[in-house]
C-alpha cells in the first residue's frame, strides 16, 4: 500500500531576498559549508533565490539560487538542505519547484557525488567534470612572460564583448558587478585588444579566481600569477579538467585538490560558448 506523502513534501516554496542572506549563511553553515555572505549577497542580488521555511521557525529548511542567462541558460546553484530536514524529501521538493519556474529554459549545474543521482532523476545529464584546487600559490614553474594590468572602466565594453563570445551567452548583469564584487580585474592585452580578463573575489579566508577568460592557457597562467602576487591569501579555483596543462601547473605551483564536481545539463546537449577559453567559472556552489 503506498505511503503517504511527508507533510515536508508540500511545505510552499517562496522567493528569497537579500533579506534572507544570515538564514542562508545560516543554512550553509549548518551543513558545513563557509557561511559565504559575500557570494550569497551577490547570487541573491543577480539572481532568483528560492527556499522553504523550517516550519518550527529556524531559518530556512532548503535554498538554492538561480542566475538566468536569458531564455538560453540559468544556472542553479547554492542547494542545501538543512542537516535535521537530511534525506526527507525536501530538497527534491525545491528541485521539482525551480524546474517548474524554468519551464523550456536549459539548466545547468554542478553537482556534488551526492546530489548527482538526484540531478539524474530529474532529467540532467553529465557533460563535464571540474576539480576544485586550493592552496598558496609559489611560483615553483614561473608564468608565461605576458603582460597584465589592472582593468580600468574603459575596457568594461571590451570585456563584455569577449565574455559573450566565449561564454555564449550574454552575462551583462554578472559581469558588470564584478568590480564591487571582486579584490581584484585583472585583463591582458594585445595591440589594443583585450584577449583574457580573470577576476579574484574574496570568500571567507581564501580568494576565489574566476572568472578567468584567457585566448590561451599561458594567457590564463599569466593572469592567475599576476592575481596571485597581490593577495596573502590561499587561492581557490574551480578548472575544467579539459585544462589538463592549466591544472598541473597549479599544482606544481601550490594549489592541491579538494574535490571533483559534476558539469550537468537539463534540456541542452552541452554548454555554449568555447570551453577552449573558458577555464574557470565565476561562482560554482555544486549541490
Amino acid at each position: 500500500m503506498p505511503t503517504s506523502p511527508s507533510p515536508l513534501d508540500q511545505l510552499p516554496v517562496r522567493r528569497l531576498t537579500t533579506d534572507d542572506l544570515t538564514a542562508c549563511a545560516d543554512l550553509s553553515e549548518d551543513r558545513g559549508w563557509p557561511r559565504e555572505e559575500h557570494k550569497w549577497s551577490l547570487l541573491l542580488t543577480a539572481g532568483t533565490g528560492y527556499g522553504i521555511d523550517d516550519p518550527a521557525g529556524k531559518g530556512l529548511v532548503t535554498a538554492c539560487v538561480v542566475t538566468s542567462y536569458g531564455p538560453g541558460l540559468a544556472a542553479i546553484g547554492m542547494v542545501l538542505v538543512a542537516e535535521r530536514y537530511a534525506r526527507q524529501g525536501v530538497g527534491r521538493r525545491l528541485m521539482i519547484h525551480v524546474l517548474e519556474q524554468a519551464g523550456d529554459t536549459p539548466l545547468t549545474l554542478h553537482a556534488t557525488p551526492n546530489g548527482q543521482p538526484l540531478y539524474e532523476q530529474l532529467g540532467f545529464a553529465q557533460t563535464g567534470r571540474a576539480e576544485m584546487v586550493m592552496g598558496r600559490f609559489t611560483p615553483t614553474e614561473p608564468a608565461p612572460d605576458i603582460p597584465t594590468r589592472p582593468a580600468t572602466a574603459e575596457d568594461l565594453q571590451a570585456i563584455l564583448c569577449l565574455d559573450t563570445e566565449i561564454f555564449g551567452l550574454d552575462r551583462t548583469h554578472m559581469i558588470t558587478r564584478l568590480p564591487a564584487f571582486a579584490d581584484q580585474l585583472r585583463v591582458t592585452e594585445i595591440d589594443g585588444e583585450i584577449t583574457g580578463f580573470a577576476a579574484a573575489w574574496p570568500n571567507m579566508d581564501t580568494h576565489v579566481i574566476g572568472p578567468l577568460i584567457a585566448r590561451d592557457t599561458a594567457t590564463a597562467q599569466a593572469l592567475v600569477a599576476s592575481l596571485a602576487t597581490a593577495t596573502d591569501r590561499p587561492l581557490r579555483t574551480d578548472i575544467d579538467v579539459r585544462h589538463e596543462s592549466l591544472l598541473r601547473w597549479l599544482k606544481t605551483n601550490g594549489l592541491a585538490p579538494i574535490a571533483f564536481n559534476a558539469v550537468m545539463v537539463r534540456s541542452l546537449d552541452g554548454l555554449p560558448g568555447d570551453w577552449r577559453r573558458r577555464f574557470a567559472p565565476l561562482t560554482v556552489a555544486a549541490g
